[in-house]
């Protein structure tokens, strides 16, 4: 062997180490799919020849490398962002970060971040700020675009590096810039990190409708814990449905998905499994307790474009169970779980994170998550049974259209009957006195008195209720309630229209 070959080689070699390549598997352990894998081996030998030359060459012509790490790190780092999007290589400081945040020994700044963002984003979205934490306390907003942490860019960096630069001791300060509708500068916020407590559940009774409405924001213990509170005291009252909403939610524990499935569903019923890319089953996980909530209760479950990951097993999970299974003998054949808004994320593959040489460590896809009856979550995502897109609220400019320009009252001069008090000088009162900065609670109650997601979810537990009362043969299960309500309710698919010629 020539010196180039072997120097090529031995490069070659220490790259395959590096990455963690080569694995001695026992000859009756081996994979039965070989052809797949030698092509793997054949592809990876090839191109590390190539690569190993690349390097050689650079090291001999190149006039001066800045930083021969750098370039490693972003070329590995390279190759597995290709594989998937959530696999990721991450060097020493990131890798150290992101232990620690997972031991739990880090503090935060108290936001609920975008993670279905592709690391090609300049910005990171805040879908929301968690009630009095630093952020929260700071001014910052829901739907707040951050565009720089500690004045880097985030062009390029992956949801888990950025969060790591956001995270740190406690009682120091990180410096962010973001973007906001309606603001013509950049904003900047110097954040103290602190503990971070996060409320994962909000909860209300609507008395008008004696509907109970709860949001989960993350799945946690404290998640299950409040969910399992709501349902003990739900007993309590009368009434109609229960509404959960999803929208959001990026996921969190699977066995807080697992034990809130075991609230509702059956004991022993299958929630998700996982599969490895030979198919083969790697995880199983069914509830293991009797559920506490009246199974002729229907639920109406919102969901959007950001319920990902575990939201959407347990929003599919549900909706399987009541669907399908619960048609079996033995089965909670009365249980009407019902999906409203949009198409979930389809967020459902499991990643690993993997320790290497260098102190540096790696996130790879190693599974995929399928439902009951295999049906599977990646890149499919849970269908709604009623389709509602969400009507955002109006922008500042159309309000101060509508308030200045908008009705008669607007107009200078105006004629107002006798006795009639002036609600343009009402609301000028109201909002000199509603300045004062609101509670998170208060916040979200706001919100929601004007979401049509919630509102159509309200209206379709009312129409059930009233046909179970005056037509219950019309909804005697799921598949044909969902037909009766999709006849009797308007949602934002197509309307089709036949033209009358007169």
């Amino acid at each position: 062997m020539n010196r180039l070959n072997l120097r090529s080689f031995t490069i070659f070699t220490i790259i395959l180490i590096s990455l963690g390549f080569i694995t001695i598997i026992p000859e009756s352990s081996k994979p039965e799919n070989t052809k797949k894998e030698n092509n793997f081996e054949e592809q990876i030998y090839d191109w590390t020849r190539t690569f190993a030359k690349v390097l050689q060459t650079t090291n001999e012509k190149h006039y001066k490398i800045p930083n021969a790490e750098k370039c490693m790190i972003a070329a590995i780092n390279g190759f597995l962002s290709n594989t998937d999007p959530h696999s990721a290589f991450f060097p020493p400081k990131e890798y150290k970060d992101i232990m620690e945040s997972t031991s739990g020994q880090f503090y935060g700044i108290g936001i609920v971040i975008d993670n279905t963002r592709n690391s090609k984003d300049k910005f990171l979205t805040v879908v929301d700020t968690v009630p009095d934490g630093p952020a929260d306390s700071a001014g910052m907003q829901p739907f707040d675009k951050i565009i720089e942490v500690e004045g880097k860019k985030l062009d390029g960096l992956s949801t888990e590096e950025i969060t790591a630069l956001i995270k740190g001791e406690r009682n120091t300060q990180v410096q962010v810039k973001v973007l906001r509708e309606g603001e013509k500068d950049l904003l900047e916020f110097d954040i103290t990190r602190d503990i971070v407590k996060q409320q994962n559940s909000l909860c209300f009774y609507l008395p008008q409708q004696h509907i109970y409405y709860l949001a989960l924001s993350t799945f946690t213990q404290n998640a299950i814990n409040q969910m399992q509170e709501l349902l003990k005291k739900s007993k309590e009252k009368q009434y109609k449905g229960l509404i959960i909403d999803l929208r959001n939610n990026s996921g969190g524990l699977l066995n807080a998905v697992v034990d809130i499935a075991g609230m509702i569903l059956d004991k022993n019923s299958l929630v998700v499994t996982t599969k490895n890319k030979f198919d083969k089953e790697t995880g199983r996980y069914a509830t293991t307790n009797d559920p506490i909530i009246n199974n002729t209760l229907p639920i109406f479950i919102l969901i959007n474009n950001y319920t990902a990951s575990a939201a959407e097993i347990l929003a599919g999970a549900l909706k399987i169970h009541s669907q399908e299974l619960a048609k079996k003998p033995g089965r909670q054949k009365k249980l009407m779980v019902f999906i409203v808004g949009e198409k979930t994320f389809g967020k459902g593959s499991v990643q690993e994170v993997i320790p290497i040489g260098n102190n540096c460590g790696m996130k790879i896809t190693t599974s995929l998550y399928f439902l009951a009856q295999d049906t599977p979550v990646q890149a499919l995502g849970v269908e709604p049974d009623f389709f509602i897109k969400r009507s955002l609220p109006q922008t500042k400019q159309m309000e101060w259209l509508t308030e200045f320009y908008g009705r008669e009252t607007t107009l200078q001069n105006h004629i107002k009957p006798n006795g009639q008090v002036d609600k343009n000088e009402e609301n000028n009162i109201k909002k000199k006195t509603d300045k004062k900065t609101k509670t998170w609670s208060k916040r979200a109650k706001q919100l929601l008195a004007t979401d049509n997601q919630l509102r159509a979810a309200i209206n379709l537990i009312n129409l059930l209720n009233v046909a179970q009362t005056c037509c219950p043969d019309k909804v005697k299960n799921r598949e044909e309630a969902v037909s009766f309500l999709n006849q009797n309710f308007i949602t934002d698919k197509k309307i089709k229209m036949e033209e009358v010629h007169i």
